[in-house]
């Protein structure tokens, strides 16, 4: 199958990873906001190159390739990536690392028993 390279100006999300779909949409603007109603399925992440910014996909042939104004996106595989915690053990540490005062007002966790 063909394969197409994306490259970015910036550093790519750091949650994006191999066998992830890379979508894009061409943004449109219509009385001073950009929207956007088309989302196009580029394909499956193969390789990623985070040093030169660099994600390769696998594109179909009849796929139109997205310009350099096209917002790229991805999606996860819901079936791998479970947003669940799995295991009997979990910790969480929330940090303001900005100088100024910082307000939480509240946080909210979902787990389930899993075994006894």
């Amino acid at each position: 199958m063909p394969t197409i390279t994306l490259t970015f100006p910036n550093p790519i999300n750091v949650s994006c990873q191999i066998g992830d779909i890379v979508r894009y949409t061409n943004p449109t603007t219509v009385a001073g906001f950009q929207t956007s109603t088309t989302i196009v399925e580029i394909g499956p992440v193969t390789s990623i190159d985070r040093v030169l910014h660099k994600i390769v996909a696998t594109i179909s042939a009849t796929t139109i390739a997205p310009t350099t104004s096209s917002f790229i996106l991805f999606s996860k595989d819901n079936a791998v990536n479970n947003t669940s915690i799995l295991g009997y053990y979990g910790e969480l540490q929330l940090v303001n690392n900005s100088p100024h005062f910082a307000e939480m007002f509240e946080t909210t966790a979902g787990f389930f028993e899993s075994s006894k």
